[in-house]
């Protein structure tokens, strides 16, 4: 067995980083990315969410609505996935189609590794206060010292995870889902028991406000779906011949299923409680037995959400062009959102400027999802690996100086109206959501327009085979 090959097992560090996956060496079935996606998607934030759609003042059938649609955006999460088994590279790679190779390292550089790290801080400072009031409970007030050691343990447990990489994801997490799922399920008990279903706003919403809250509930709900245009990374050891409509569905519905049934437990929580501040609000409601319980869940829900963002980003660095191994890209990353969760969590309030910015790349995060989508169905999901691994001057996805000004234009003509578009109460509001009553149509608009723009640019452009329906390769 290849050295390559034989990383191919949970036990043992994965060798592979951006190279192409040989067909020896393929292995899985599609049904296996359905817990993948799952275990990170079992978690405290969908709560959060909820109740965060039921301040904003809607009834509890509108909230239902918008995150049964909302979630609707984890498809594109799953269309985006099935370019792993046909090209056997991360969408890291597979990107340089749609940007040129020169272009293609500045969009990893913001989108796959700078997003990835601070979100990657967002999660672990969440984690790491969790754990700090799990110490509370117990009478155990941490000092500074105290704080970095638990920001030091959380973060090394998830970079083990990142680093044994692949195969340790695709075996552990389905063990993960099922442990969240049960402690969750435990929640819901008492959340059910809880529930006023007679729930009615303070003051009901109507006409523009209706509109702008519903518009806002929407792009919250699909920004976790947004935010994960990497998908690819996670399907790529699947063999080749692995049907494109199971790789898509499994990661869908892996995602789909935990987000929707989370989120509308937080907004049922939101009937009785105060979601301003949930986790006190539910550890009033909660038996004493199971408050920690929950806690701890929810910093494993963390931790396996950032496992598998700091496991995109080590490959994002190695896409953007620097040369070192998938395990020290990974550690490396790992630093650096070690130290910004700790400057965030111990020194100043760097974490909303951070969490700020988050809230504002939604507009470039719709476009770059609806561009990738566009180009894997205009390509029919054609992609070799090989061609794309070639970052040589005049090689096939060099275009014109590095550059395919038709991804580039795309993402530029699809974000810049999404920015305008933009309604964000004390953070940001564009002219032109302020030109319609402050409904926030971003996610729409944003989403749209770069599909159209960059669709209409490259048909006829693009090298796929035969002149079938695009439809077909997804079958």
């Amino acid at each position: 067995m290849s050295p390559a090959a034989e990383s191919g097992r949970a036990s043992r560090v994965e060798a592979h980083g951006i190279d192409v996956i040989g067909d020896d060496e393929r292995h899985g079935r599609a049904r296996d990315l359905f817990g993948v996606w799952a275990a990170p998607n079992v978690s405290y934030l969908s709560l959060v969410v909820g109740g965060a759609l039921v301040l904003m003042g809607l009834e509890l059938w509108q909230t239902l609505v918008v995150i049964v649609a909302g979630n609707l955006c984890w498809i594109l999460v799953g269309v985006v996935a099935v370019s792993g088994p046909a090209a056997g590279a991360p969408s890291e790679v597979i990107t340089r189609a749609v940007y040129g190779i020169r272009a293609n390292r500045v969009v990893i550089g913001v989108n796959g590794w700078f997003i990835s790290v601070c979100y990657a801080a967002l999660n672990w400072s969440a984690a790491s206060v969790t754990a700090f009031s799990l110490f509370s409970r117990y009478g155990l007030d941490l000092d500074t010292a105290g704080k970095i050691l638990v920001i030091i343990g959380i973060a090394a447990v998830t970079l083990v995870i990142s680093v044994y990489g692949h195969a340790t994801i695709v075996k552990l997490y389905p063990l993960l889902s099922i442990v969240l799922t049960v402690v969750f399920a435990v929640l819901a008990s008492f959340v059910l028991g809880h529930t006023d279903w007679t729930y009615q706003p303070r003051n009901t919403l109507h006409g523009v406000e209706l509109w702008a809250a519903l518009a806002a509930g929407l792009a919250l709900v699909a920004s976790a779906a947004l935010s994960y245009n990497n998908s690819a990374d996670f399907a790529r050891y699947l063999p080749r011949t692995t049907k494109p409509a199971a790789v898509a569905g499994w990661t869908a519905l892996g995602a789909y299923i935990p987000s929707v049934l989370f989120t509308v437990l937080g907004a049922l929580a939101a009937t009785t409680l105060d979601m301003r501040d949930p986790q006190t609000a539910l550890a009033g409601m909660l038996p004493e037995w199971f408050d920690p319980v929950f806690l701890i869940a929810v910093i494993i829900g963390a931790i396996a959400n950032n496992a598998m963002t700091i496991y995109s980003a080590g490959l994002a660095i190695q896409a953007i062009g620097i040369r070192m191994r998938r395990s020290r890209s990974v550690l490396l990353d790992g630093t650096i959102g070690v130290l910004l969760t700790m400057y965030a969590l111990l020194v100043s309030n760097f974490l909303d400027a951070v969490s700020s910015t988050l809230q504002l790349m939604v507009a470039v995060l719709g476009p770059m999802m609806a561009i990738y989508v566009a180009d894997v169905l205009l390509r029919r999901n054609s992609y070799d690996g090989h061609a794309l691994s070639d970052e040589t001057k005049g090689g096939p996805f060099w275009y014109v100086g590095g550059v395919n000004w038709a991804g580039v234009g795309a993402l530029v003509a699809g974000a810049a109206p999404a920015f305008a578009c933009i309604s964000i109460p004390s953070l940001y509001t564009g002219f032109l959501a302020d030109a319609v009553g402050g409904i926030d149509l971003s996610l729409p608009v944003g989403l749209v327009v770069a599909a159209v723009t960059y669709t209409v640019a490259m048909r006829g452009k693009v090298s796929a085979t035969a002149d079938e329906p695009a439809v077909e390769a997804m079958r």
